[in-house]
């Protein structure tokens, strides 16, 4: 896979345009930084983003990434690289061009970020079916297991959970929308874990955060974007994670899940890609993988809402992590029923 150069540089998302230069300036060398002119990125709840490109030549545009606080305890910055990479050998994904102690430096991908309209539009959602079907043939080398992170993400998100936080605000609200506190988060994952690892469904190279807000549309083709949390899972897990991120994220509206029409047709077109040599696929297929992403929609919604109950803790981005954890979690509950499906 190609290299990739890292610089030794820790910078401060506080005053974003100011550090962003002190990357590029290694790595485009003849941009002077009079010329340079930048774009901050404001809908990510995660990392912050910031566009950089220089007046003469304003189609070679940049983007820098740079970390969340603590996002270090839960994501291996290593394994993301090496997804990257992945992904940019078979023209999936933006060129990396360097990465730096807290983040990292890619090309920019035009066109539109996807929403809660886009996603169902007839000429757009056969091409993310059709990309995440190509994603889940790819693989790592031969020696990395073939194991489902979604376990072990989900434990170390529960584990990360604080036993008090710091605000008494927030320990309230946490006590109150989640009585039991960890040990009954811990409790929840395993009956989870009892019930779906059994699972016949494949184990396959996932996304596994594909929320509309990282796919980019353009003209008569998709790219997806981010990839910390891309590895081994199940494949009903990633697919099933995407239906529910049609409600939305900063505006959380469950009643825009896709249907089971819309969803049974999104299957179609996945398999017809997935499928090996084009090969048709069974009516009987198409069910067993409907009824599987349906038994993991609620495993998608518990993952989210921990994560929210993390960020809460050490996020600076302006965002109700707590809201948005209990959405999470009270979807979860109400599909819980379907992990138990024949």
């Amino acid at each position: 896979m190609m290299e990739v150069k890292h610089f030794a540089i820790h910078i401060d998302n506080t005053h974003l345009p100011k550090a962003a230069l002190k990357i590029i300036k290694n790595i485009r060398l003849d941009w002077k930084a009079e010329d340079v002119r930048f774009k901050v990125f404001t809908d990510g709840i995660t990392n912050k983003l910031i566009g950089c490109y220089c007046l003469n030549d304003p189609d070679d545009i940049m983007l820098v990434r740079v970390y969340g606080e603590k996002t270090d305890l839960f994501i291996d910055r290593l394994v993301e690289v090496q997804n990257f990479k992945l992904m940019s050998s078979k023209g999936y994904a933006p060129k990396l061009f360097a990465t730096f102690d807290n983040g990292m430096v890619y090309s920019y991908i035009p066109g539109d970020v996807l929403n809660v309209t886009s996603c169902k539009d007839a000429s757009i959602y056969p091409l993310v079916a059709t990309m995440l079907a190509k994603m889940h043939k790819l693989s790592y080398d031969s020696n990395v297991p073939k194991i489902p992170l979604v376990w072990d993400k989900c434990k170390c998100f529960i584990d990360l959970i604080p036993d008090q936080y710091s605000s008494t605000d927030k320990q309230l609200r946490f006590s109150k929308n989640f009585p039991g506190g960890k040990s009954f988060l811990k409790e929840e994952l395993e009956e989870l874990k009892r019930t779906l690892e059994n699972v016949s469904n494949p184990v396959v190279f996932c996304h596994n955060d594909l929320l509309l807000a990282n796919i980019i549309h353009r003209n008569n083709s998709v790219t997806f974007i981010d990839y910390e949390y891309a590895g081994y899972n199940y494949q009903a897990f990633d697919i099933a994670n995407h239906f529910a991120e049609f409600a939305g994220v900063s505006e959380f509206d469950c009643t825009l899940y896709p249907s089971e029409e819309f969803q049974l047709d999104w299957l179609r077109k996945y398999l017809k890609e997935y499928s090996e040599n084009g090969v048709s696929f069974s009516e009987e297929r198409l069910n067993q993988l409907y009824l599987d992403v349906c038994r993991f929609f609620p495993i998608a919604h518990f993952l989210w809402s921990m994560w929210s109950l993390v960020q809460l803790h050490h996020s600076f981005i302006d965002f109700d992590y707590l809201e948005y954890a209990v959405q999470r979690f009270q979807e979860y509950k109400k599909f819980k029923k379907n992990i138990y499906y024949a």
